[in-house]
């Protein structure tokens, strides 16, 4: 798709792109985080969601029907393809740095099905993460049709399907005389008890969990009229995320007291305590098999997303020419087996690291400040763009699009600056969790730095090897 919004149209239905959309951001994995505060978890959902998931879905979804590309190719548009690289080089690493939190869950259910002692084991931990993440990257370089299979049969199986038993197994214990372990008691209980900054900290940690709204936009130019589907796949999407997030936190806080939530396997408390009252104890066995299934879909759906815009900058010129190699499915073959070797460094965090949740707490923080960088450029050029050209056809425009991308920037930098704060809960202590994720965002989040100082001319795969000039 060019400017002009027209896409290749090679099948992608606008639903499939939605339950794709759905897949890459709402994980059950964020649930436990929430549910300890019972009835409160819904405004720490709606809140953000207002200043942050509605922002990022109207945006993505104009520039999405006006420019192709992704978040390199709309940041280029505005501001030239050396901040579009900065953009999308944030978004991958964010993405690189999620995938072991990710499949750290992955992990906790797994050993749930067989032996429940594993999740806190990081050796298990991190053999599984390096194990599922490169079966999930095979299934990635099939192409784009095995990923959409995958993700949206995934999202289905996995993700929804569990997340409507919980709330079903929620009712049911509840019917048959079991003890809710949520607070009703007052109008209280419907916001989180004011304790200063952490309060803030804890609301804007949350951001997180919607991060993901534009990932796949790379891949419009495959929908079937993507001017008009995109912007409907990322309502959809919207309603599902709010769903899969909003009703089962709640149910997990119904069977769990607040203060027995383990991170990484409150999901699979919750169905202990339904389905031994509801006397089928296998249940639980059943339902970490589907989370299972979720999970790799999840991950599969976000494999080839960043790391494709990646390629595009690749073929702008600014990352070696083995990057720019695909397979025969047209994927980023050097790309992702680089992402690869990344996600396996990063899975060591959980064999050496003796606290499972503290590799968990760190990883998640350092994501969520790479990703907000990200997202900060990404609503300066949304309304650069609608200034600057607004006679660039687009299928879909934002409403009261100045009001929008400030809203979005400005939640975005707050989320970036509270990220420095201790959040509440986290095992480490202020100066471990600060040094952390400065060298994180440093290391991690400077390599266009480096790509721009040491590029060479032979890069440029057009104009006989000369480095395109810079925007």
């Amino acid at each position: 798709m060019n400017a002009s919004g027209q896409g290749r149209g090679i099948g992608m239905t606008w639903v499939t792109m939605a339950l794709l959309t759905t897949a890459a951001v709402a994980s059950i994995r964020v649930l436990p985080a929430m549910a300890p505060y019972g009835l409160a978890s819904i405004f720490m959902y709606v809140l953000p969601a207002i200043v942050f998931l509605v922002p990022v879905a109207l945006v993505a979804a104009e520039l999405a029907s006006g420019w192709n590309g992704g978040v390199f190719g709309w940041v280029r548009a505005a501001y030239g393809d050396r901040l579009g690289f900065l953009a999308i080089w944030q978004q991958w690493m964010s993405v690189v740095v999620w995938f072991p939190a990710q499949l750290a869950f992955f992990a906790g259910a797994l050993a749930y099905v067989f032996q429940p002692s594993l999740a806190a084991n990081g050796l298990f931990v991190g053999s599984t993460i390096l194990i599922v993440y490169w079966i999930a990257t095979m299934i990635s370089l099939r192409g784009m049709s095995y990923t959409a299979f995958v993700g949206s049969k995934g999202l289905v199986i996995g993700t929804l399907v569990p997340a409507a038993m919980l709330v079903v197994m929620a009712i049911i214990y509840l019917a048959d005389g079991g003890q809710s372990q949520l607070p009703t008691g007052s109008a209280s209980d419907y916001l989180p008890a004011f304790t200063g900054i952490a309060s803030i900290v804890l609301i804007v940690s949350n951001f997180l969990a919607y991060a993901g709204m534009e990932v796949n936009a790379v891949h419009v130019p495959d929908m079937i009229n993507p001017r008009k589907g995109f912007p409907k796949s990322i309502g959809l999407a919207s309603i599902l995320i709010l769903l899969v997030f909003i009703p089962p936190t709640l149910a997990i806080a119904v069977g769990v007291p607040a203060a027995g939530i383990d991170l990484t396997t409150g999901v699979m408390q919750a169905f202990d305590a339904f389905f031994d009252r509801a006397g089928i104890p296998w249940g639980t066995s059943a339902m970490g098999l589907l989370i299972v299934v979720g999970i790799l879909a999840s991950v599969v759906t976000w494999i080839p997303g960043p790391s494709r815009g990646l390629l595009l900058v690749a073929r702008s010129g600014y990352l070696p020419r083995a990057l720019q190699k695909t397979n025969g499915a047209g994927v980023q073959v050097n790309i992702l087996i680089v992402q690869g070797i990344l996600v396996s460094i990063l899975a060591l965090f959980f064999a050496i690291i003796p606290d499972v949740n503290s590799a968990f707490w760190i990883l998640t923080a350092i994501a969520v400040q790479l990703d907000m960088i990200m997202y900060m450029i990404l609503f300066m050029s949304a309304l650069k763009l609608r200034r600057t050209q607004p006679e660039v056809p687009r299928g879909f425009r934002a409403p009261a699009m100045r009001l929008v991308g400030w809203v979005g920037f400005s939640a975005s930098l707050l989320a970036f600056v509270i990220g420095f704060f201790h959040p509440p809960g986290s095992p480490m202590n202020n100066v471990v969790h600060i040094s952390l994720l400065l060298l994180g965002i440093v290391i991690l989040g400077g390599g266009p730095l480096l790509f721009y100082r040491f590029r060479k001319s032979s890069w440029d795969p057009s104009n006989g090897g000369k480095a395109n000039s810079e925007g």
